[in-house]
């Protein structure tokens, strides 16, 4: 009897193509888009990451790419933007230390209430 030949026409059902090393680069080459627009307007890692899916999914958007379809691509945007911080800081004369948009951030993040007077 004559082993099973693979169809070369058919996906391998073994393999995790959400996790090869070319959706890795798509995923960081998408990344690295949304934390340009993101950084612009002045929005951390850590305020990015509280957002709900439904802001996630709107900034995406907003920033001209279809929304990551799992949290590990915001993830990665959440390093990218720590990093930049940490390079603006170190860089504080530099323009691009600067978030261009920085006005713009309300509309994505909202500040705390401030607490009831008396309170």
């Amino acid at each position: 009897m004559e082993p099973d030949v693979p169809d070369p026409n058919e996906p391998d059902p073994n393999v995790d193509f959400a996790h090869t090393d070319q959706a890795a680069r798509r995923r960081h080459e998408k990344a690295l888009g949304l934390a340009r627009f993101v950084w612009d307007r002045a929005i951390t890692g850590t305020e990015l990451l509280a957002l709900s899916d439904e802001r996630l999914r709107k900034l995406a958007r907003e920033a001209g790419a279809n929304p990551p379809s799992s949290k590990e691509t915001w993830t990665v945007v959440a390093g990218l933007l720590d990093e930049k911080t940490r390079w603006a800081q170190a860089h504080p004369d530099d323009p691009r230390s600067v978030p261009a948009h920085a006005d713009e951030k309300i509309t994505w993040v909202k500040p705390p209430l401030p607490p009831w007077p008396g309170r």
